[in-house]
């Protein structure tokens, strides 16, 4: 199994989570690729908050970007984006909006995704940007993985059915082990079911049926 972990940090909240849902889908024997997108904020906004400044002098420069060879060669795909009004950050939709080609090739059909997120506050948009990402694999006839309420370890994080949603408060405080183990179950809960979908000699399958 190929996973891709492709998200968007501005202040280092997503990187962790990436991480996390990383972690767990290596767990179930996963090849992952920790992946980011371009940042696109001006310098003056990124030095106005320290915490941004840090992660983007510190910690972005020692995670890829993601490219669409990486997209092409992942059977499923992690994405992280932290809210915007209720939304995915501009980052990651313009590296999203960039894929039209590979749409159109129909690289996504049928490949597992799942998706988590970040905000200030508990009724700060974590669930509408999970489904306004979803709205995107409808699209790409891809299929959508939640962790939904099949293990005791998401309550830990919220109880978020769509995807692992964590509320840094203000000031922002970093995801506990709690929320950690949610976002790695969410991963791990990926990778499984990757496995189960994913055809590994597709020569083996006749007429649509898998042969011994």
């Amino acid at each position: 199994m190929n996973i891709a972990v492709i998200y968007y940090s501005a202040s280092g909240t997503m990187h962790q989570l990436a991480t996390a849902v990383a972690d767990g889908a290596r767990s179930e024997g996963a090849d992952v690729r920790l992946l980011r997108v371009a940042e696109l904020a001006p310098e003056e906004a990124i030095d106005r908050n320290p915490a941004w400044r840090r992660y983007v002098d510190e910690v972005a420069p020692l995670v890829p970007l993601a490219t669409k060879d990486d997209l092409r060669w992942a059977d499923a795909y992690a994405f992280g984006t932290p809210t915007r009004f209720g939304t995915p950050s501009a980052q990651l939709l313009e590296f999203i909006d960039a894929q039209g080609r590979l749409w159109q090739e129909g690289v996504f059909h049928d490949k597992p995704v799942t998706s988590f997120t970040s905000a200030i506050n508990a009724h700060g948009g974590l669930e509408s940007t999970i489904l306004a990402m979803n709205n995107i694999f409808y699209h790409w006839g891809s299929l959508i993985i939640g962790p939904g309420y099949t293990d005791p370890v998401v309550y830990g994080a919220g109880g978020n059915p769509y995807g692992t949603g964590f509320a840094t408060g203000m000031p922002a405080q970093a995801p506990g082990p709690a929320v950690l183990a949610a976002a790695s179950y969410q991963g791990a809960r990926l990778a499984r079911i990757t496995a189960r979908t994913a055809l590994t000699d597709p020569s083996r399958v006749l007429a649509g049926v898998t042969t011994s």
